[in-house]
């Protein structure tokens, strides 16, 4: 799929929630194009972004499984509708609490079969949750348009699933 649901004024409000003053660091995980990592550095931000397959001079090649940055360099971690697709949400919970120095905030929207495990791995990667919400119907319409209007669409495994945002702090 291209993009992800509420496109620039969704990566506004999560990066509005994470309450980061202008000039911290940050890192997209799973970052694409790198539309969300160009968004950061207007808004006044450093920002990078890793992907596997970057689309964007602005995104890094490699696997935000094992990124190549130090422990701790980072202020803020954004990630959207990417983590449900590595395969790992655990691991990909656990590498961003890595990156994250004490105090950091990790704002991620994705997919997930099941919100309060999804709660639990987020405490378990040595996170606070501090903000949830549910977005599944406005996922539900993205995704019906993707359906019909984009090749290569990624289908979730499975019958019921929610989309939902969260702003986590790093304990």
């Amino acid at each position: 799929m291209k993009g992800h649901p509420g496109g620039e004024k969704h990566s506004r409000y999560l990066i509005e929630l994470a309450f980061l003053e202008k000039g911290t660091k940050w890192l997209d995980m799973g970052a694409g194009d790198g539309s969300t990592v160009r968004l950061l550095r207007s808004l006044g931000y450093s920002a990078e972004g890793i992907d596997l397959e970057p689309r964007g001079k602005d995104v890094q090649r490699g696997n935000y499984l094992e990124a190549p940055w130090q422990g701790g360099f980072f202020d803020g971690i954004i990630s959207q509708c990417s983590f449900y697709v590595s395969g790992d949400v655990p691991g990909a919970l656990k590498e961003a609490a890595r990156l994250l120095h004490k105090g950091g905030k990790l704002v991620f929207s994705d997919v997930t079969e099941n919100v309060v495990s999804l709660l639990n791995q987020c405490r378990q990667a040595g996170f606070s949750v501090r903000h949830l919400e549910d977005l599944t119907d406005q996922w539900k319409e993205y995704y019906l348009e993707a359906l019909w209007t984009q090749d290569n669409v990624c289908l979730p495994q499975g019958k019921k699933f929610s989309y939902v945002l969260f702003v986590c702090e790093r304990m």
